[in-house]
C-alpha cells in the first residue's frame, strides 16, 4: 500500500430542509388551521479514529465529501427526514487543520475517537410554530439554514514511543527487523526505506513498546533535500530519540562525526521541541570493526563529537547489545509513564481540595432558586 501522510479535503455539511406553510383542509374541520411541518436537519460531517485504517490515501484523490441535505417539510404536520450523517475514517494519530483560519480541530489519538468536522444546518420552522391567539392562519415559515463548509489540512503523524534518526544506510531497517515484528526493506544502498515503519518490540508477554523507522536523513534535509525530513513529523510524538551511527562506513573517506552533527544540525532547523526531546546515541555495526580497534573507536568517536548523553554499543546483524538496549529503553519508558501517572494524580488531588475547600455559606457559590 502507497504510504500517504499528508492530504488536503474540502467538506460540506448537508443544508436543512426548509419549513412549509400549510393549512388543514379537511371536510369535517371547517377550522383546521395551520399545520405546515419543519424541514430535516442537513447531515453532518465526522471524523472518526480506526485503528484498521493506516494512511491518508483515500484522502489524495478524494478531495470533496459532502453530507446529504435535510428535506422540505409538508402539510399535516409531516416534518422533512433528516439527512444521514457521514462518518470519514482516518488513522490514529492524524491531525486535522483548518486550513483557512490555522485552527487545530482535533488530533486523534485513540481509536473510536469521533470529532465533528463541519455540522449540518437546521431545518426551518413550519408555519405551524407561528400560530398564536392572534393570529390563528399564519403564512410565515422559515428557510432551513446552510451547512458549514470547511478546508482541511490532515496530517498523519505516527504514534511510537520511541524513534530512529541516522543517515542512509546506518542500519536503522535493520535494528528494528532484529527488535521488533516490522520487517522493512533491507539492501545495501542508500534510501531503502521510503516511508515510516511501525514495530512492536516485546520486551517480555506484558511488556512492549512501539518504535518508528523513518528514511535516513542527509545534510540539507530541512532545505528539502532527501527523503527523510517529509517524515520528521511523525517522530515528534515520541518520547526518545535513538540516534543510530554507522561507526564502520564502506568509504573510508566518510567521516561518522561528521555525519553524526549533521543529523543533529538537521533535527535543530527542523523543530526545536523535536531537538529538545531526550536522545541516545547508538554505535550500530561494530561486528564489522576489529575486536581490539572497538573500544579505541568508540571513544574517539564519544570525544569527537562532544557527546554527553547515554552511549550504546550493538551490532544490529547480529543482535549483539540489541537486548540491554531494549530493556534500558523499556525502564526509561516505565519511569516516565510512572511519573506522568504521578502528576496527573496530585493535580486531581489539588483539584479535588480546591473543591472541598469552598465555603458552603460564600455568597458567591450561592444556588439561586
Amino acid at each position: 500500500m502507497k504510504f500517504i501522510d499528508e492530504a488536503r479535503i474540502e467538506v460540506v455539511a448537508g443544508d436543512g430542509g426548509n419549513g412549509v406553510a400549510s393549512f388543514c383542509r379537511e371536510k369535517f374541520r371547517p377550522f383546521g388551521g395551520p399545520d405546515g411541518g419543519d424541514g430535516g436537519k442537513g447531515g453532518t460531517i465526522w471524523a472518526v479514529a480506526d485503528r484498521n485504517v493506516n494512511t491518508l490515501i483515500d484522502y489524495r484523490y478524494a478531495k470533496l465529501h459532502r453530507a446529504g441535505r435535510g428535506e422540505n417539510g409538508r402539510g399535516s404536520d409531516c416534518y422533512g427526514k433528516g439527512a444521514d450523517d457521514v462518518y470519514l475514517r482516518m488513522p490514529v494519530g492524524t491531525l486535522i487543520v483548518d486550513l483557512n483560519t490555522g485552527e487545530h480541530i482535533a488530533d486523534m489519538t485513540f481509536h473510536g475517537q469521533t470529532v465533528m468536522l463541519a455540522k449540518g444546518g437546521e431545518g426551518g420552522w413550519g408555519n405551524i410554530h407561528f400560530k398564536t391567539s392572534t393570529n390563528r392562519a399564519p403564512r410565515q415559515k422559515t428557510e432551513g439554514k446552510e451547512g458549514e463548509r470547511r478546508e482541511l489540512r490532515l496530517e498523519l503523524k505516527v504514534l511510537a514511543d520511541v524513534g530512529l534518526l541516522g543517515m542512509p544506510n546506518a542500519g536503522k531497517s535493520t535494528f528494528i527487523t532484529a527488535v521488533s515484528n516490522a520487517r522493512p526493506k533491507i539492501a545495501d544502498y542508500p534510501f531503502t526505506t521510503l516511508h515510516p515503519n511501525l514495530g512492536v518490540v516485546r520486551v517480555s508477554h506484558e511488556k512492549s513498546f512501539v518504535i518508528a523507522d523513518i528514511p535516513g536523513l542527509i545534510e540539507g534535509a530541512a532545505d528539502g533535500a532527501g527523503l527523510g525530513v517529509q517524515f520528521l513529523r511523525h517522530l515528534q510524538r515520541t518520547g526518545l530519540l535513538l540516534h543510530i551511527v554507522d561507526l564502520a562506513p564502506f568509504n573510508d573517506e566518510v567521516d561518522p562525526v561528521k555525519e553524526a552533527k549533521a543529523i543533529v544540525k538537521e533535527l535543530k532547523k527542523y523543530d526545536q521541541s523535536l531537538f529538545d526531546k531526550p536522545r541516545w546515541l547508538v554505535l550500530n555495526k561494530l561486528d564489522v570493526v576489529p575486536e581490539a580497534e572497538r573500544a579505541k573507536r568508540v571513544k574517539d568517536f564519544v570525544k569527537r563529537f562532544g557527546w554527553k548523553g547515554p552511549v550504546f554499543e550493538i551490532s544490529a546483524l547480529n543482535r549483539d547489545g540489541c537486548e540491554d538496549l531494549i530493556n534500558e529503553i523499556y525502564s526509561y519508558l516505565a519511569t516516565k509513564r510512572a511519573e506522568e501517572h504521578r502528576s496527573e494524580e496530585t493535580q486531581m488531588t489539588e483539584e479535588a481540595r480546591a473543591i472541598s475547600s469552598i465555603d458552603p455559606d460564600d455568597p458567591r457559590f450561592k444556588v439561586l432558586d
